[in-house]
């Protein structure tokens, strides 16, 4: 039985046509999906997490897929991920890590083709209208350095207290005028 009681989907689509007074064609795609959910063990210490894994596999898979459709693309033309979560404050920063972490990966790759690294992610507690910046990489070399960028997004209803906003981000073109190197 899904634990997945899903209130809303927040889409944020970011395209970047010009930077520094230089044209950027093509223009960098950025889409920042966000699920708020039910936090099934708000209020309450549970010792066993493990059903957290199997609603984070489910919401991930969900989110990406948005994703994918929402940058109008094929799944092999994402380049680059990114995760995170805000949990409301009756909740855990631990139902983040279970959310996120043990099966949240591979629905993700799935809706995106591939992705031979890990997704980087960040978490944290917070109420309403609390923002959260993520780190995005490379989906299959996570030192490509022109992949290497951030998305932050702010739900101004959400969390509430007994819900967890779970992200996933996807890009395509990497940060405009890219330009450093490695030595």
């Amino acid at each position: 039985m899904s634990l997945l009681r899903l209130r809303k989907i927040v889409i944020q689509l970011e395209d970047i046509y010009e930077e520094m007074e230089k044209e950027i064609n093509p223009p960098t795609r950025k889409a920042t999906i966000a699920g708020v959910i039910s936090n099934p063990f708000a209020g309450q210490y549970v010792e066993d997490l493990t059903p957290l894994y199997d609603l984070g596999a489910e919401i991930g898979g969900l989110l990406a897929e948005r994703g994918v459709s929402a940058l109008g693309v094929q799944p092999d033309e994402v380049e680059s991920y990114g995760k995170g979560a805000i949990v409301g404050l009756n909740g855990e920063i631990e139902h983040a890590a279970a959310l996120l972490h043990p099966r949240f990966g591979a629905p993700v790759r799935k809706a995106v083709g591939k992705g031979d690294d890990i997704i980087p992610s960040t978490k944290k507690m917070g109420a309403p209208g609390a923002t959260i910046v993520m780190p995005v990489t490379n989906k299959n070399s996570i030192w490509e350095f022109d992949d290497m960028d951030a998305a932050e997004i702010t739900i101004p209803d959400s969390p509430k207290a007994d819900e967890v906003v779970v992200i996933v981000i996807l890009a395509i073109g990497g940060r405009p005028l890219s330009r450093t190197r490695a030595d």
